[in-house]
């Protein structure tokens, strides 16, 4: 396999964290673009990135460090959930971040998190712990979850209220969606992607914000569906079998960067 392919294998990949990371997909999108773009400049980082996906994501890490900074503070002319993730970037270090999605949504072992951040794993574990308490103390919210399969609702139903959030609807059909959100606006959504009726997850997301700003995470056996850079791709995507501790990374990450509606 060419150098290319090696790097595009995992560029959809390194796109959806650098969107977690930042919260925006155009600055995330900015940073892999850079990335890419150092490495054509320097052969002997282009050589070390037919590693894998380590010596990507360190390459990225290289860059996100020395513009992180940038982000601190709400930019002249955005949106309302990027305004609301600068904001909050104030209450939680970038590093943390940066630690608990390499070991929950990327999937990293910490000592491969630690190499990719130049720390050792202790340093890491650490940072991933200091994350979750400060993401932790987000307010409780109402979560709408939209699955067809009974038990990974209810497994999904059990997470989140072990988190501390209400239930307020399940739906296993995009109608079944709509009757929820007629009732109450979530302030989060679980949603599949492929649904009991053969109607669309993702129809029914694009339902519920029609109303306003609601943070989703797409947790799916398809995520190749949304990861096609045809459209604006969702920031929060889980892979189905999931980790119960991926979809809490999930979760806290949401809220941390999306506008939420307290309980009550």
């Amino acid at each position: 396999m060419s150098l290319s392919d090696r790097i595009a294998a995992n560029l959809p990949y390194l796109r959806r964290y650098a969107r977690a990371l930042t919260g925006s997909q155009k600055n995330g999108d900015a940073i892999v673009t850079a990335t890419l773009e150092a490495a054509l400049a320097d052969d002997e980082l282009k050589a070390s990135l037919a590693g894998g996906r380590v010596p990507l994501y360190r390459a990225f890490n290289a860059v996100w460090s020395s513009a992180c900074m940038e982000y601190e503070g709400a930019p002249v002319g955005a949106s309302g959930l990027e305004s609301a993730a600068n904001l909050r970037l104030e209450s939680i270090t970038p590093r943390n971040r940066q630690a608990l999605l390499l070991t929950t949504l990327e999937d990293f072992s910490p000592a491969q998190a630690a190499d990719i951040m130049g720390l050792d794993s202790t340093e890491v574990e650490a940072l991933v712990d200091e994350a979750v308490q400060e993401i932790d103390r987000e307010s409780a919210t109402s979560v709408l979850i939209i699955e067809d399969e009974p038990l990974i609702s209810m497994q999904l139903e059990d997470l989140v209220t072990s988190l501390g959030h209400e239930i307020c609807g399940t739906a296993a059909t995009r109608t079944q969606a709509r009757e929820v959100i007629a009732k109450r606006t979530p302030g989060l959504v679980l949603a599949d992607i492929q649904l009991a009726d053969g109607s669309s997850g993702i129809d029914a997301v694009d339902d519920i914000l029609e109303t306003g700003n609601v943070p989703v995470i797409f947790i799916t056996a398809y995520p190749e569906r949304l990861l096609t850079g045809d459209r604006p791709e969702p920031t929060y995507l889980v892979t189905k079998p999931f980790q119960e501790r991926t979809v809490r990374a999930a979760i806290s990450q949401a809220l941390f960067f999306g506008s939420s509606n307290p309980i009550g």
